[in-house]
């Protein structure tokens, strides 16, 4: 495959860099750490309502723009890259994807219009304990009338406490593994839904513990029947840990383009320590992993929109789960070298609280753990080799 940015690429990648090189440097990053919801309101209205991130993949006929996943991605490694403070990355990549794959029609007008519109933050919850297989889901939907009684908790849901809508996933009674599994969308402040902040490395994102009791889910917010649910959530996932892949590459370089602002400057023996050889060779490594991790990103990005489109092939998901698997790999071990190298290359001052490094790298080691770590996910590739894939 090649492939290479366009003209309309390249303005959103451009524009997006000049957006967050203001409403999220340093001082408003710091600032967004210290509030309860970890971002600043009127940056993500701007974000939605000036700027239209959220409405970017959503299709015309509810709104939105109507582009695509690669484009998407753009944003996600400019939002890397700034460590942007905000529900896009929930909104667009967790939600949004959740309810373009899903089969209800009305569901999808409903909140993807209101995504669309810059109003609404939305969040996908699934585990119940560690994992991205289907026995992490614990969740119970016992069946009730004409809907269901949804009872269980989800472990650290992305942006779980300030959602306005909530997909959720939750199992039949007695099912196991991939059978049996719903989707359901319902409102963030539903009776029985309770949504706990949770303390965590990473303050430039939140995550939450939701505990529904005894939650009343009607059949028109079923997204997806135990038919279908598994497939659906299954391939959710897999465009989120691009999306995110794409976000970690956009770290990583940001990592190493702060490490060569510093060496410029930074002078021993009467020259910058950007003359060394040691120093050239270290940041030739990290500009070249960089580079790997946004090819895979990248492929993986024109996979999943494969995935999303219109008339899109169902049958792709080997191919996504593959490409998820090696983007978020590279990404995840990139991104965490960069940040290690920064903190490393800024001397004595690199893992001090002024300086920046220290950032990039708590959000490195947290989104390597997210949505699968490469270990998990060089036992898929390596399942699919071996021909032992789930």
């Amino acid at each position: 495959m090649e492939f290479a940015f366009t003209e309309e690429h390249l303005m959103i990648r451009d524009s997006a860099g000049r957006f967050l090189a203001q409403a999220s440097d340093s001082h408003a990053v710091r600032a967004a750490m210290m509030r309860p919801d970890g971002h600043d309101p009127d940056v993500w209205q701007r974000i939605g309502q000036e700027l239209f991130w959220p409405a970017l993949m959503v299709p015309e006929r509810f709104g939105g723009m109507g582009l695509g996943f690669v484009e998407l991605a753009i944003l996600m490694e400019q939002s890397g890259r700034f460590l942007l403070g905000s529900p896009l990355f929930a909104t667009a990549c967790l939600a949004t994807p959740a309810l373009l794959m899903g089969h209800n029609e009305a569901l999808q007008t409903q909140w993807l219009e209101a995504i669309a519109s810059g109003n609404t933050r939305a969040t996908l919850a699934f585990a119940s304990v560690a994992g991205l297989e289907a026995d992490s889901l614990q969740a119970v939907a016992e069946p009730q009338g004409d809907g269901w009684t949804v009872s269980g908790h989800y472990a650290q849901v992305i942006d779980g406490a300030c959602a306005d809508l909530l997909i959720i996933a939750a199992r039949a009674p007695g099912s196991h593994g991939a059978q049996g599994i719903h989707l359901f969308a319902l409102p963030g402040t539903a009776p029985g839904v309770i949504a706990t902040p949770l303390p965590t490395l990473d303050q430039t994102r939140r995550l939450a513990r939701i505990d529904l009791h005894q939650v009343q889910v009607s059949a028109a917010q079923q997204l997806c029947g135990p038919d279908q649910g598994w497939a659906v959530l299954r391939d959710t996932l897999l465009i989120a840990a691009i999306g995110l892949a794409a976000e970690q590459t956009g770290g990583a370089q940001q990592a190493l383009d702060l490490t060569l602002a510093y060496i410029a400057e930074r002078r021993q023996f009467k020259r910058t320590i950007a003359s060394f050889q040691a120093i050239k060779h270290r940041c030739a490594d990290m500009m070249l992993y960089v580079e790997c991790a946004r090819s895979a990103a990248y492929y993986a990005a024109c996979v999943a929109q494969e995935r999303l489109a219109p008339d899109g092939d169902a049958n792709v998901a080997k191919e996504l789960e593959l490409a998820a698997a090696t983007a978020k790999i590279h990404a995840s071990e990139v991104f965490f070298l960069c940040a290690a190298e920064s903190i490393q290359l800024h001397g004595g001052v690199g893992f001090t609280w002024e300086y920046d490094p220290h950032l990039y790298f708590k959000r490195a080691r947290a989104s390597e753990q997210m949505l699968g770590n490469p270990a998990l996910h060089r036992e898929r590739i390596a399942g699919h080799l071996l021909g032992d894939s789930a």
